[in-house]
């Protein structure tokens, strides 16, 4: 056994020498891995300035945003630099009519200037990381597998209360390998976060969705916070009388610039990965469920969109909605189209039939090939019920405001059993009343005072309807009629000759003129008296509650055992390949935890003919200008200094002001805001995206075509100092020129 162990640790630890750039590697282990093949690439830093427990290392510079995002202190006095869409929400939040700071963009003047978000922000800096593996696997040692997950919580919870007591740290573990190898992150987590300023958003977003995953690009994609806390540099809750928290490393801004084929490195929080999918995988991926999810996202941008163009408010209310959908949209479209193109399918069943040839005369591994296809097999009649649950019926505002309803459909429930209860005392009974009936009242105070930052105006009623009945559409289409609850069945019965659109529209329009979820004023009149009577005759909860329960009953259940099983055959293949290939290296699929990558400045050929540099400037900005256009537009403050060439120190040697860059650096979702650095660990840019033509790297690394758009850090104090007129801000950066 111990033996094995070793093999997977070995295996996690060393470089991918056929793909050097390829990987997202844990920066504890760099000293036994790539380090050597970093520094011939041209890294100028010691392991120890990399990753550190007693002294300060650029481990200490990248944290994790907001928990889905990356960003890196740039000054002593806990500045953060991160991109512009991972404070989007709270820059949008902040955004009114009056004080439009999403369009305007903001500067703070000074520390009393800076904004609190409205929804509460947390930074997080990883501490240490530590190898559990052999204490988990031991513990899990005999565990069936409908059981692992259980235990697995547990040990979890055994580590890291025993890592963290005394501190005020907290800690998460996190599995590798589908649960070949285990590591405990040790983390520090701050809350009072404060906006310090903003480029308005067609700075911050040039090109909307039209670029988005697109090169050339020309974003000036970043926004800044600061970090405060208590006065002992600790955590705190926030205070005014907080002070700004003074990080152990930040990072050094260099304005000298980078060639191609110079070293580039970032450090992040990649979100996930699934590069040992099976061939399987791949094909519903690429033609059941991603092209599902980009229809069903489709519905929505088109009715928002529709709405947003009529009204500033009602953009600025949807703005970061419609932002979020559109990002995945686009991306699932391009996965789509991208897994087709680079003959990923083709390259997973050839992998996976080399596997099967090495694996015929071992019992290990000979039916393993036989039962992935077994298990596909039997879940892919379902597999688009998870889909449909989350982004169909859970889609609608007004469905997700009759899921509110649950907490209280619970309540309810538990107050009628109880009364029909002839064995319990009249004491008992009624002190379980009294408590229920408490808990009642608090759901609805609690739901009332969410309920007043919630804004549900006619426009958004509107683009609502035909969101409602876009999905009621899709699900006929699209779902079995087997798989539907009873009354999605009652509805589909008044459809005579093929008119199912208008049978939905007179159901829609019924939902919204009589359930008490069409509008605020409803549910604020029912939660201050609730009648379970009344929310179960209502439309819009009795639709949800039928789809939730059908959902939880016939298919959740199938869900969660293709999860296991698939996790249990990934892990077993995962060994196998190991054994298979002893010579060769390899990396975990990224988890949301701090991760090296590194590469070069590099360009590409997208294809035949066509070649895309590694560079783009403000000269590219201005070709993309179409005044008063939705993703197009400028601050004419921005095209006078581009008239005027006022570029300051932040332009070339060639006198244009550098935008965007490509390296080869092996990313995904998670790496927004991360840090990109030269061969001495300074700044040069922020990655914020990646590009069209290896959309499908979360499933497969193309080294041909694989690259990180980043916004040059030129550009960004540029933005700040020239077009924001901030230049304190910049002042507290240290800056090498």
């Amino acid at each position: 056994m111990k033996r094995i162990y070793a093999l997977f640790t070995f295996a996690l630890l060393m470089i991918q020498v056929a793909k050097a750039d390829e990987g997202m590697w844990l920066l504890s282990m760099l000293d036994k891995m790539n380090f050597k093949d970093m520094e011939a690439k041209g890294l100028r830093l010691t392991k120890e300035q990399l990753y550190s427990i007693n002294n300060s290392s650029l481990k200490d510079a990248s944290i994790w945003f907001n928990n889905g995002c990356t960003g890196e202190f740039v000054s002593s006095e806990g500045l953060v630099l991160t991109n512009h869409h991972c404070g989007y929400d709270a820059i949008a939040e902040l955004s009114t009519t009056q004080d439009n700071i999403l369009d305007n963009g903001f500067w703070a003047k000074d520390r009393a200037s800076e904004r609190v978000p409205k929804t509460p922000m947390v930074v997080t800096r990883v501490v240490r990381v530590d190898d559990i593996t052999d204490q988990v696997l031991a513990k899990l040692a005999g565990v069936a597998e409908k059981d692992r997950a259980r235990k697995l919580t547990e040990i979890y919870k055994e580590l890291e209360k025993k890592a963290t007591e005394g501190s005020h740290f907290t800690a998460t573990s996190r599995e590798m390998f589908k649960g070949n190898a285990y590591y405990l992150f040790v983390l520090e987590k701050f809350t009072d976060i404060r906006l310090v300023g903003t480029p308005p958003q067609n700075i911050g977003k040039f090109g909307g969705e039209t670029d988005n995953w697109m090169w050339p690009r020309h974003t000036g994609d970043f926004s800044m916070f600061r970090v405060y806390s208590g006065a002992d540099n600790k955590p705190a809750k926030y205070s005014p009388s907080n002070v700004a928290y003074k990080p152990l490393k930040h990072l050094s801004i260099s304005l000298k610039g980078y060639k191609e084929g110079d070293f580039a490195m970032i450090i992040g929080f990649p979100g996930r990965t699934n590069r040992y999918e099976f061939s399987q995988g791949v094909a519903m991926a690429t033609d059941i469920v991603d092209p599902s999810i980009v229809n069903l996202r489709d519905i929505r941008l088109k009715a928002w969109k529709e709405q947003m163009i009529q009204d500033e408010a009602t953009r600025l209310l949807l703005s970061s909605d419609y932002a979020s959908v559109a990002n995945y949209w686009k991306f699932f479209d391009g996965e789509a189209e991208q897994l087709k193109r680079n003959k990923v399918f083709e390259k997973k069943a050839a992998e996976e039939k080399a596997f099967g040839q090495w694996a015929a005369n071992r019992e290990e591994y000979k039916s393993l090939l036989y039962d992935i296809d077994q298990v596909y097999t039997l879940y892919k009649p379902y597999a688009l019920q998870a889909t449909y649950m989350r982004e169909c019926i859970g889609a609608p505002t007004i469905m997700q405001l009759a899921s509110l309803g649950f907490s209280l459909d619970a309540l309810y429930f538990e107050r009628d059993t109880i009364m029909k209860n002839k064995t319990m005392s009249k004491a008992d009974k009624a002190k379980r009343l009294a408590d229920i009936d408490s808990n009642i009242a608090k759901t609805c105070q609690l739901t009332l005072v969410a309920l007043d930052e919630f804004n549900y105006t006619d426009r958004i009623i509107a683009a609502d309807k035909k969101i409602f009945l876009g999905m009621l559409s899709m699900y006929y289409k699209n779902i079995p009629s087997s798989q539907w609850p009873e009354v999605f069945k009652k509805i589909a019965s008044k459809i005579k000759n093929g008119n199912s659109e208008m049978v939905f529209a007179k159901y829609t329009d019924m939902v919204f003129s009589k359930s008490i979820f069409a509008s605020k004023e409803k549910i604020a009149a029912f939660l201050k008296k609730p009648s379970y009577s009344k929310l179960l005759a209502d439309p819009a909860f009795s639709l949800y509650k039928a789809h939730r329960e059908n959902y939880l009953t016939n298919f959740k259940p199938k869900v969660d055992e293709f999860m296991s099983q698939s996790l249990a055959l990934g892990r077993k293949y995962i060994k196998g390949l190991m054994e298979m290939y002893p010579n060769r290296y390899f990396y975990p699929d990224a988890n949301s935890c701090q991760r090296l990558t590194y590469g070069t400045i590099r360009s590409y050929n997208p294809k035949d003919g066509v070649h895309y540099d590694y560079i783009t400037t403000i000269d590219g900005v201005m070709e993309k200008y179409i005044p008063g256009d939705y993703e197009f537009d400028l601050p004419m403050r921005l095209v006078d200094l581009y008239k005027s060439k006022d570029f300051g120190r932040y332009a070339m040697s060639n006198g244009k002001l550098p935008v965007a860059f490509l390296s080869d650096n092996d990313i995904t979702g998670g790496n927004s805001g991360s840090p990109v650095m030269d061969g001495d660990g300074n700044l040069i840019g922020i990655a914020f995206d990646g590009n069209w033509e290896a959309m499908s790297g979360n499933i497969d690394f193309d080294q041909t075509y694989k690259r990180t758009i980043s916004v040059d850090i030129r550009y960004v104090l540029w933005l700040i100092d020239k077009f924001g007129g901030a230049s304190h801000i910049v002042a507290e950066m240290t800056i090498i020129e």
